[in-house]
């Protein structure tokens, strides 16, 4: 069904939101009109929090759903765009919005409910102020979104996602208050070529664009070098809502997000647990987009690809009606909303061929469940043998091992997956007069979602002669034989690896890959990356201190990859594949055992996998029917 606008809009621009400690917070009202007279009727509102400039892509958000009867606020969080006070990355997003939320309800044209709405730092921002359980917030629809920023999303097992490096030089310092005012500051971070400062990083204190942005700097290089979980860091709610799960606002919510999406381990979690402990009722909705966030009307939801495969267009779905649903239901109380509680994409049910840009169909079906993981599934084994196959069967081999040489100075090149933000500003010659820095177009450095996994010019960090990842001396690959039969997987995913090295720390990392054969459209197959993780040795185990290895002795370390759900068609072969970086996605552990981040000396690491009878390597597969 589609709801069709009654109303007009009247729209009141930077009204001056007071919090607990006196900052001002920016504020944009949407109010519904008949007839040009402004709504006087108390009526549901909704509120959006963001550092992303309240205007423009967000206020044709507020617009809508005002014209469909609600009261609509949307913020610039502290110390962005209009907003007073210093702004500090999660830090006062819980109380901020606990007082928005509770100075909305007050408003006399609010009926003293509010629901919130909001996408990446959106979704933070919802997560945060839920752990506050504001009186007056009665439903949240929260897209791609965190649950623990250490183990995934900033840190992820120990190594850093550098993303967030990108993040601040682009649309965090690029756009930050200072930079804004001052037309030098702001070409000189719009000259940034980000792949610039990647490749020669690590990034040193006092030695980047952000020096100029002093508050920045500092969170970014917080987050860069604090690993250990007890830090207070880590146990911030606006951080870490995961660790306030007990607190957090019982309302209906839904956890929306993407296979490809770089969000999509808390997605999954958030509902995984939540569903459980909440009495009001709990959705979740996973499709088999990527990460997207301000695209009006329908955010990545419009997409019917993820980088180089095509789902088909039966994967849309339309993202402001089906929020405009949910609210009209839980928050107005129609009938127009009777969803189960888990609504995910199967991907690769399709055949193969070629479709438009020469992108890989790979298809899928929507499913529906009543719960996440699946009841139904079952977790299966598949063990590395030392001959390079993956199976069922434990190795027989008494002892087996392949040992690799991990180099920092040359790592494993990012080809897609769970990316966002990995981006810079295009480089033009033409200064900000001439094209202003909110117009230029962001550069994808990695790639977001599923592609071939063979390197090409335009890879970063890659050199001739280009071809497929497994080719690297220090890619350990191991596949099945040809499946006789479809096998299905839907679910999290978990690997343990066996390993030892010469380094006190080193990394290791796994990637899931659905390998087609070659066809006539793809004659040399293709390797589909589905998802992918990472452990860095001193932080195994989900460590919360930091414990360096013995050089030399096996250790074992269990990780969990992004959850997905995929059918690997007859003909194909599950594959798994083991190496020590995957980078830009992840920062480069310099083996040599110094800080997490800033070491300039790195040393390479001979890094042994083991995948014998004592030390079965394997990878734990959530298995439907096959």
């Amino acid at each position: 069904m589609r709801s069709e606008s009654s109303y007009g809009v009247q729209s009141q621009f930077d009204v001056m939101v007071r919090t607990r400690d006196g900052v001002e917070l920016a504020t944009d009202i949407y109010r519904p009109t008949e007839d040009g007279d402004v709504v006087e009727e108390p009526l549901p509102a909704l509120l959006s929090r963001t550092p992303y400039n309240k205007r423009g892509e967000m206020e044709r958000h507020g617009e809508w759903f005002a014209k469909h009867g609600y009261v609509v606020a949307i913020q610039d969080c502290r110390g962005r765009f209009n907003s007073g006070g210093t702004f500090e990355m999660f830090v006062n997003e819980p109380e901020d919005g606990y007082d928005t939320v509770e100075w909305l309800a007050d408003r006399p044209y609010c009926n003293d409910t509010v629901g919130t709405i909001g996408s990446s730092y959106g979704a933070w921002v919802q997560s945060g102020l839920a752990t506050q359980d504001p009186p007056h917030l009665e439903a949240m629809f929260v897209n791609q979104g965190p649950a623990n920023g250490r183990e995934a999303t900033l840190r992820h097992n120990g190594a850093f996602e550098l993303r967030w490096l990108c993040w601040a030089l682009t649309l965090g310092g690029g756009f930050a208050k200072r930079v804004l005012a001052d037309g030098d500051l702001q070409q000189h971070f719009a000259d940034i070529d980000v792949r610039d400062i990647l490749a020669e990083s690590p990034l040193q204190r006092g030695q980047s664009p952000l020096k100029h942005l002093p508050k920045y700097e500092e969170w970014l290089f917080e987050m860069l070098t604090t690993g250990d979980a007890e830090d207070d860091l880590w146990s911030a709610p606006g951080i870490n809502p995961e660790a306030y799960y007990d607190e957090m606002a019982d309302v209906p919510t839904v956890y929306s997000g993407a296979w490809y999406d770089s969000y999509t381990l808390g997605t999954c979690k958030n509902f995984e647990v939540l569903s459980e402990r909440q009495s009001s009722d709990q959705f979740l909705i996973v499709g088999p987009w990527t990460h997207g966030w301000n695209e009006y009307p329908l955010s990545s939801w419009n997409k019917a690809y993820s980088g180089e495969v095509e789902f088909g267009t039966h994967c849309l779905r339309n993202y402001q009606e089906t929020r405009l649903r949910f609210f009209d239901h839980y928050l107005k109380g129609k009938d127009t909303w009777d969803e189960p509680p888990v609504q995910y994409f199967q991907m690769g049910t399709g055949d193969g061929s070629r479709q438009a840009e020469g992108r890989l169909y790979h298809g899928g079906e929507w499913r529906t469940a009543v719960d996440w993981p699946l009841p139904e599934s079952e977790s299966v084994k598949f063990y590395a043998q030392p001959d390079g196959s993956l199976d069922r069967m434990t190795p027989a081999a008494v002892s087996a091992g392949t040992t690799y040489q991990f180099d920092p100075t040359d790592p494993v090149p990012t080809i897609g997956g769970n990316c966002s933000s990995y981006i810079t500003f295009e480089q033009r010659e033409e200064s900000l007069l001439e094209y202003p820095l909110e117009e230029r177009h962001l550069v994808n450095i990695t790639g977001s979602g599923g592609y071939d996994q063979r390197t090409r010019p335009e890879t970063f960090g890659a050199d001739p002669p280009y071809g497929p990842l497994e080719r690297r001396d220090d890619v350990i690959v191991f596949r099945t034989r040809p499946l006789t039969e479809d096998l299905e997987i839907a679910g999290p995913i978990h690997v343990t690896l066996y390993a030892s090295t010469t380094a006190p720390d080193t990394d290791f990392t796994a990637k899931l890959i659905d390998e087609y054969p070659p066809s006539d459209e793809f004659t040399d197959g293709f390797a589909l990356n589905l998802t992918d993780s990472i452990c860095r040795a001193r932080y195994r185990g989900n460590r919360n201190e930091s414990d360096f290895v013995e050089p030399g002795e096996v250790h074992e370390y269990e990780f969990e990859l992004y959850p997905t759900a995929n059918v690997f068609r007859e003909g194909h072969q599950i594959r798994l594949d083991v190496s020590s970086s995957n980078f830009p996605r992840y920062d480069v552990n310099q083996n040599t055992g110094e800080e997490l981040y800033g070491g300039r000396s790195g040393e390479t690491a001979e890094n042994t996998l083991y995948h014998d009878s004592e030390y079965p390597t394997h990878v734990e597969l959530p298995v439907l029917s096959e």
